[in-house]
């Protein structure tokens, strides 16, 4: 099975259209960048290892 590479462009015009927002084209490209970084991000986040043993928190009391 062929593993597909995320198209940040491809989900920001798709994202565009769902919400029925007009994109200017003079900000797409502002707008794939940050979507770019923040899929950077999630990344590190997601690639995280957590212990088994670690419980959600039911509350978040700062």
């Amino acid at each position: 099975m062929k593993s597909k590479v995320f198209d940040v462009g491809e989900y920001v015009d798709l994202m565009a259209l769902l919400l029925d927002l007009q994109l200017r084209d003079e900000y797409r490209d502002g707008v794939v960048a940050n979507f770019e970084r923040i899929q950077a991000i999630a990344q590190v986040v997601n690639e995280f290892p957590l212990p088994d043993d670690v419980e959600a928190a039911p509350t978040f009391e700062p």
